[in-house]
């Protein structure tokens, strides 16, 4: 029907001036004109080009003022000539509209707003922002000033309307022919070939354009990390397992019960299944002997340790959970030097903010042999970081539950011109590493970091929420390059 009312018009008539005027005569929705004139222009049936028209329209607001009065003239109507009570008027008219309405009446000088009572200073008011508001909705023209003053209180909204004008264009007719674009089988059969009008084949045009996949940037540091572990021959470890029990998580590290990661606080407990059943019960009994008495050269935390608090299912809060698996699986065999590293997703009850999340990527290397010693972890440090291009290194000592001793991890940072705390660091203790059967003269060396602060760094994100989650914009993986670290 619209196609036929363009095309008929324009058979007789040199022009549509206005798509809009037109549908609205032939009481047609202009959407179906619109999509019409777009199609015959496609095909040249009919030039069309652009029409804008600014217009201004109310908002959810403006309309209620339209109709209902603007808040300060609802104020001052609710106001007896005798005056009334600050708190008595708020809850006539509410405190959203009061407050609004206070401000615009005393601006208008129409009230005297004592501390305690409200009164009148003029007798009669007009409601020009309710005549403003009605003069908009009919269409009408108002001065730029009160465009203004309505626009600042968001009681008004700029809208754009899109139209086009028509004229005939170069394959013209007054209806539109129907073009063969498959030629068939029957077409041959029957001769009707011949007859058929074909479309055209536009050779230069260009396909749609294919969307490939984007690597996001964290997995491009990823990638780029774990090349460098895998260059310094170290093996990756399997951290399939986002669920841990508490023994692995904590126990199995020399981490007391009642150390304050352990509360809800810090850590996500499963509610569902919200214990294990599947423990290694002679290693089990030699974590709780150290706990409570020690062995090994250490005292213990002389407490009473409870299965109980062991056998918790939690989301991992470190990869370290990992590492102790695999120390124990490789205690269980004939000593081999081993080194490890896993990169991949742990979970904390954190406040969220620009530099913490719930859950982050946590990046972990150790090295497991006979002989060594706090060197050797700085050694091998340095040759880590200085394949991230981080050479200038500092460390300071720390404490960690489960290594002693420990290292804080400090980088100097060439774009701020300073020191920043990059990872930790320590050698397990003999208390860890013994329970599990591991020989007396092993030691195991290790490392941590995040992987979100090295690419926050790389791609220039002050905001982990822009980075990670699910608010980050898609476009970002289209955009960003790849940073490349310094690999050697």
């Amino acid at each position: 029907m619209a196609e036929e009312a363009i095309l008929g018009y324009l058979e007789h008539n040199d022009e549509i001036k206005d798509s809009g005027e037109f549908a609205e005569e032939r009481e047609i929705e202009h959407n179906e004109i619109v999509n019409v004139i777009k199609s015959l222009h496609g095909f040249r049936y009919v030039d069309a080009e652009d029409i804008k028209r600014e217009s201004w329209v109310l908002t959810d607001e403006g309309k209620t003022y339209a109709e209902a009065g603007s808040p300060e003239v609802q104020l001052f109507l609710a106001i007896p000539e005798e005056g009334i009570p600050k708190d008595e008027l708020q809850k006539k008219v509410g405190p959203s509209l009061f407050k609004i309405a206070c401000a615009q009446a005393a601006k208008n000088k129409w009230l005297d707003m004592g501390k305690q009572r409200i009164s009148r200073k003029v007798q009669h008011v007009d409601d020009k922002v309710k005549d403003l508001l009605l003069q908009i909705r009919q269409g009408q023209v108002i001065g730029s000033d009160d465009i203004k003053a309505l626009k600042a209180r968001k009681l008004i909204v700029p809208q754009t309307w899109k139209g086009y004008s028509v004229k005939k264009g170069p394959n013209y007719a007054p209806k539109r022919k129907q073009v063969v674009t498959d030629l068939t089988r029957d077409n041959f059969q029957s001769g009707e070939w011949k007859e058929l009008e074909f479309k055209e084949y536009n050779y230069s045009a260009k396909g749609q354009p294919l969307e490939g996949g984007h690597l996001h940037p964290l997995l491009k540091v990823r990638s780029q990390l774990k090349q460098i572990f895998l260059c310094m021959g170290f093996e990756e470890m399997p951290t399939n397992n986002f669920v841990e029990s508490s023994f692995w998580n904590f126990d199995a590290l020399f981490q007391p019960q009642q150390h304050p990661a352990r509360d809800s606080h810090d850590t996500f407990f499963l509610e569902t299944p919200s214990t294990t059943n599947i423990l290694p019960e002679d290693y089990v009994q030699r974590v709780k002997q150290v706990h409570e008495s020690g062995g090994y050269g250490s005292r213990g935390y002389a407490y009473d340790w409870k299965r109980e608090e062991a056998n918790k299912n939690l989301l991992r809060t470190h990869t370290t959970a990992v590492s102790s698996r695999m120390l124990y699986q490789l205690a269980k065999k004939p000593f081999s030097p081993k080194k490890y590293f896993s990169i991949d997703r742990v979970f904390r009850n954190e406040a969220v903010d620009r530099t913490h999340l719930a859950e982050f990527h946590q990046i972990e290397g150790l090295v497991c042999d006979r002989g060594l010693t706090l060197c050797d972890l700085i050694g091998v440090l340095h040759d880590f970081f200085s394949r991230m291009g981080m050479t200038k290194l500092k460390f300071k000592p720390a404490y960690n539950p489960y290594t002693e001793p420990s290292m804080e991890i400090f980088s100097y940072h060439e774009g701020f011109k300073k020191w920043v705390e990059v990872g930790n660091s320590g050698m397990f203790r003999p208390e860890m590493l013994q329970p599990m059967g591991l020989p007396e003269d092993v030691q195991v060396i290790a490392w941590g970091l995040s992987l979100e602060r090295p690419t926050m760094i790389l791609y220039g994100i002050d905001n982990i929420r822009d980075l990670f989650g699910h608010k980050v914009d898609l476009g970002l993986m289209k955009k960003n390059p790849i940073c490349r670290l310094g690999i050697e």
